[in-house]
């Protein structure tokens, strides 16, 4: 008799199981489409409306967030009001305690987000970085109610509600793990071959980063090639990090050869090492056009007309900041092109190869081409002076 019951019960749940598994999925419904800008490093930058503040602000859309934030300074600019908790977040400059602007809603271009939690955090280190104001970066927290194509031939995004949605025929489909994040197995080769978990950061504006834990423990990295020390930054400051290359990095089916990656001293474990190794950035994943689709855990990619696009190579060691309306060099590298061109900590910069347009985004493309000699115009201690940087490359 009990052998019975145990049979029956056993068809009972395969039946079910099979029912459920037959049960067709609703159909993704289109719901909304604007655009985005790129920042350097290929970083997202979309307009939205929080709460009823009238003005448009500047959020990131980074996929490497496990929520959605605002700016302490936009807090204090127009009055949101905040809490303060218990909660902790870790960036690369360390781990702090955050206050939350609760149940709020966001407004992007035909859709309205409710029940929001917004933490607070300080993003000045980034407005500077770009010369625009960063006022918060979206992440999970959107992510996980939406599929989301991002298409980089046309600079938009459409949303779609969760459901059965139709990938293109040509391209990849992902199957990441998540946890808030999305993490992916890439396979990378430079001394030699392994494959690792790395996180998937449309957020972060570079190729690769590796936890140098990682590297070392690996022992990935051709112990010949040396690498060179740059500027860094991210949420909760700026530091310095190292900066080499690989010689390859997969993911799915797509390879790509001597790839720019930052060693990054993890004194915090934000690349969750020993699980990850690091992560892949956006000066990457803009050469596809992407479907994030955290509903059915999938990621869907497509090469598009920067796939074959050259990466930046390029090295000056020079650390320009936007910085109460002026751009101000705030590091020079010892040793680095920038340092053998004279420049010093605190000289302003008027120009760069005669254009004045005191824009961030133009003057580090400028200076992100290899083997040029680039006349920058700065004033010190109020005299002008005209300075030759001739960048090199790392490759």
């Amino acid at each position: 008799m009990i052998k019975i019951c145990c049979t029956i019960l056993f068809i009972f749940v395969l039946a079910n199981t099979q029912a459920q598994e037959i049960l067709p999925q609703k159909e993704a419904k289109f719901i909304t489409r604007f655009p985005f800008r790129q920042f350097s490093g290929g970083v997202m930058v979309l307009q939205a409306k929080f709460g009823n503040v009238p003005d448009s602000l500047n959020f990131i859309l980074d996929s490497g967030s496990g929520g959605i934030s605002l700016d302490s300074g936009t807090c204090a600019e127009f009055n949101i009001p905040t809490k303060p908790s218990d909660t902790t977040i870790t960036g690369i400059g360390g781990i702090r305690k955050v206050s939350f602007a609760f149940d709020q809603h966001l407004n992007l271009p035909g859709l309205k987000i409710d029940h929001l939690n917004f933490h607070v955090n300080n993003y000045e280190v980034l407005s500077s970085v770009y010369g625009e104001k960063v006022d918060g970066i979206i992440g999970y927290s959107f992510f996980s109610r939406y599929i989301v194509k991002i298409n980089f031939d046309s600079n938009m995004i459409e949303v779609y509600s969760p459901g059965r949605i139709d990938y293109p025929d040509n391209g990849t489909l992902l199957h990441p793990a998540f946890t808030n994040l999305p993490i992916q197995w890439l396979n990378i080769k430079d001394k030699k071959k392994l494959g690792f978990n790395f996180y998937f950061d449309t957020g972060a504006g570079l190729c690769l980063l590796m936890s140098e834990k990682f590297a070392k423990d690996s022992a990935i990295l051709l112990s010949r090639r040396k690498p060179v020390i740059t500027q860094a930054e991210g949420m909760g400051g700026k530091l310095q990090m190292r900066l080499t290359l690989i010689k390859e990095v997969k993911i799915g089916p797509y390879r790509f050869r001597s790839v720019p990656t930052y060693l990054y001293k993890d004194d915090y474990n934000v690349t969750s090492y020993p699980f990850t190794g690091g992560l892949l950035g956006n000066d990457l994943l803009r050469r596809f056009n992407m479907i994030i689709n955290y509903p059915n855990r999938e990621i869907h990619l497509q090469p598009n007309s920067h796939f074959n696009e050259d990466f930046d190579y390029a090295y000056t060691g020079l650390g320009i900041y936007f910085v109460n309306g002026k751009i101000m060099v705030e590091d020079v590298i010892e040793g680095s092109p920038a340092d053998k061109a004279n420049f010093k900590v605190n000289d302003e910069v008027l120009a760069v190869n005669r254009n004045f347009s005191l824009n961030m985004q133009v003057y580090k493309n400028i200076l992100q081409k290899p083997f040029e000699s680039v006349k920058v115009l700065i004033r010190r201690d109020g005299i002008l002076k005209e300075l030759t940087i001739n960048t090199i490359s790392i490759r």
